[in-house]
């Protein structure tokens, strides 16, 4: 199995930017489908981003396209999300995930491990 933790969250005023981290301990994670959820107090999570296996296809929430960018590296085992024009709604505990499945999901239940999140606050 495969160990997740994030890092790279804090508090950043509307309109500016933040690259969230994830790194993988325990298995490759070029064996991974990855995904970034989030979740804002008192909501459910959320579909951010996935990336399949190898970083050649990415799928988008709409709130988030063309302003968020998830990539991976897996020589270093690495996934983040870099994330540009930030508003107030993108506030919210941003978790990744892997899948051992091959096709992008977005559904919180197909994934198979979680990172324990990191905050991002957005401020107006």
């Amino acid at each position: 199995q495969v160990q997740l933790v994030e890092s790279g969250g804090g508090l950043v005023q509307a309109g500016g930017s933040l690259r969230l981290s994830c790194a993988a301990s325990g298995r490759t994670l070029s064996n991974y489908g990855m995904g970034w959820f989030r979740q804002a107090p008192g909501k459910e999570r959320e579909f951010v981003a996935a990336i399949s296996r190898g970083g050649g296809s990415t799928y988008y929430a709409d709130s988030v396209k063309g302003r968020f960018t998830i990539a991976r590296d897996n020589a270093k085992n690495a996934l983040y999300l870099q994330m540009n024009s930030l508003k107030p709604e993108d506030t919210a505990v941003y978790n990744c995930a892997a899948r051992e499945g091959w096709v992008l999901r977005t559904t919180p239940t197909e994934y198979d491990y979680w990172g324990q999140g990191t905050q991002v606050t957005v401020s107006s």
